[in-house]
């Protein structure tokens, strides 16, 4: 998501490495950084430019503080480059901010109307929504005003049975606005107290949609009206935005696929250019992956920094937290187990795509590449082959029942060997961080992670985190050991004599000639 803002400012940053002072000229190279990835982006011209102005003033009109104060009064150096994105930081977060995604009640229902072109995901956006505010206790109703795109009705059915949500459809002949009069009434006779339109789309804006879409504003007045943005269609977004600000009073706006645009373009663009917040954004086609908008959290992700703030939202709907710190506190004492391993690895699927969860941990983001998630399922198969025992006690796996354990999973004996090395080394390395106080907080965004989400501290060590001790990054799930990826071999001492040697003589000869 977002890689081609990010590759970016990471230029940008690289550019002022060492550098003790800004200046014009290398201001200048940064912001040229920053620009280029702006607009291969597609973020709004006159956006990217109003940003990069601002930007580069405050670059030039503020000093560098090469000091900052944290915690506990301990002193952290900041260097030019890290003041620069600081304030990139900033600004990208008034530029798409400030936003409230709280969504208007109106007689003490939560109504919502979906807006948008064909295609840009209005119907999975309605059972997200309808998710969503059933996990805030209420009782929604859905309401399929799509009578145009063919299975649109049964798609909306379908996705309402997942969540066990009922849908509302009209009978032969109704038009929408008068399907959507009707289901007004159900969900006021039912006490559903929130009900969420899908209305149709066309492929272009036109008049007859904008007509129809102000028929059903006046049917039912819902509390909230929200336009559906595709982010894969970038700058058009802004423009079909505008489009739509001008027939129907826009409440906000849902992004959707952002997690499959590499660009992003449209989310950084919309709110400066229509005034419309985004309020919520579509991460992944299941029906739990909408989140509400946050522009720091955003920002954040853009500038290669993790969402800490979303992570540790999406761990507490996810895990029992009592449980999890009588877990934490267990494993750090050394008492861990292969089940152990499988439990939290499932914790964290639940949570999304792994590589999306790295990408939101601190310091972590340069990692996500690197996790093969296909690893995660090689792992699984060969914890389930083998009896409760071994996965207590690893240990007492040797070559015999490494075979049997591999034969059982589908699986080489040698990767077998290889998982119980690497949770050897694990189960080691988080016995020693608990015999060593303090040193979690010392390991960069492990302090972050293990005082705010319970059990996770551990979690992203197992998968690279902060290239601790005894674990090669990403040796779980691909990123290194033999069962994962082709391992470099080292060389040794007397290796590289040996070559030093070589090379002497290959220069003396090179002299001599």
């Amino acid at each position: 998501m977002l890689e081609t803002v990010t590759e970016g400012f990471k230029n940008a940053t690289e550019r002022l490495r060492g550098i003790q002072e800004l200046t014009e000229d290398n201001i200048a190279d940064s912001i040229a950084d920053v620009r280029r990835s702006l607009l291969e982006a597609d973020v709004d011209f006159k956006v990217a430019k109003d940003f990069l102005i601002t930007v580069s003033e405050r670059a030039l009109g503020e000093k560098v503080k090469t000091t900052a104060r944290e915690r506990g009064g301990r002193k952290v150096k900041v260097s030019t480059g890290q003041h620069f994105i600081s304030i990139c930081e900033q600004e990208l977060v008034n530029l798409m901010g400030p936003v409230d995604t709280e969504l208007v009640r109106k007689d003490g229902a939560t109504s919502i109307m979906l807006v948008g072109l064909q295609g840009v995901g209005k119907t999975t956006i309605a059972a997200k929504l309808a998710k969503y505010l059933e996990d805030k206790g209420r009782k929604p109703l859905l309401v399929a005003a799509d009578i145009y795109r063919p299975a649109a009705v049964e798609q909306l059915i379908t996705l309402g049975g997942k969540i066990n949500v009922p849908v509302h459809r009209g009978s032969d002949g109704q038009l929408p606005p008068e399907i959507c009069r009707d289901a007004r009434d159900r969900a006021r006779k039912e006490g559903r107290n929130a009900i969420i339109y899908d209305t149709a789309g066309r492929l272009a804006v036109d008049d007859e949609l904008m007509a129809e879409l102000q028929q059903i504003d006046a049917a039912v007045s819902p509390a909230n009206t929200l336009l559906v943005c595709d982010s894969l269609m970038g700058r058009d977004a802004v423009s079909h935005a505008e489009a739509f600000s001008e027939k129907l009073t826009i409440d906000g706006i849902c992004m959707t696929k952002l997690d499959g645009d590499a660009r992003g373009g449209a989310a950084l663009s919309v709110k400066a250019v229509t005034g419309v917040p985004i309020k919520f954004l579509g991460t992944g086609e299941t029906v739990d992956r909408l989140e509400e908008f946050r522009p720091e959290g955003l920002a954040s992700r853009i500038l290669g920094m993790g969402d800490i703030v979303g992570l540790v939202k999406d761990f507490e709907e996810v895990v029992d937290e009592e449980q999890a710190e009588a877990d934490a506190e267990r494993i750090l004492k050394g008492q861990f187990t292969l089940e152990d391993l499988i439990t939290q690895l499932q914790t964290i699927q639940k949570m999304g795509p792994i590589k999306e969860i790295f990408a939101r941990m601190p310091g972590m983001s340069g990692l996500a590449d690197q996790v093969d998630e296909g690893e995660l399922v090689k792992v699984k198969a060969m914890v389930g082959s083998m009896t409760k025992g071994e996965r207590q006690v690893p240990s007492v796996i040797n070559k015999s029942r490494a075979t049997r354990i591999a034969t059982g999973s589908g699986r080489k004996p040698k990767e077998v060997t290889e998982l119980v090395k690497r949770f050897d080394q694990m189960k080691g390395m988080m016995s020693a961080l608990g015999q060593q106080s303090g040193l979690m907080g010392k390991i960069p965004g492990m302090g972050k992670l293990s005082g705010g989400m319970p059990g996770m501290g551990d979690m992203s060590a197992m998968m690279g985190g902060g290239g601790m001790p005894g674990m090669d990054p990403m040796a779980m799930l691909g990123g290194g050991g033999e069962a994962g990826g082709k391992t470099k071999r080292r060389v040794s001492s007397v290796d590289r004599k040996k070559k030093q040697k070589q090379a002497k003589k290959s220069r003396r000869k090179g002299r001599k000639k």
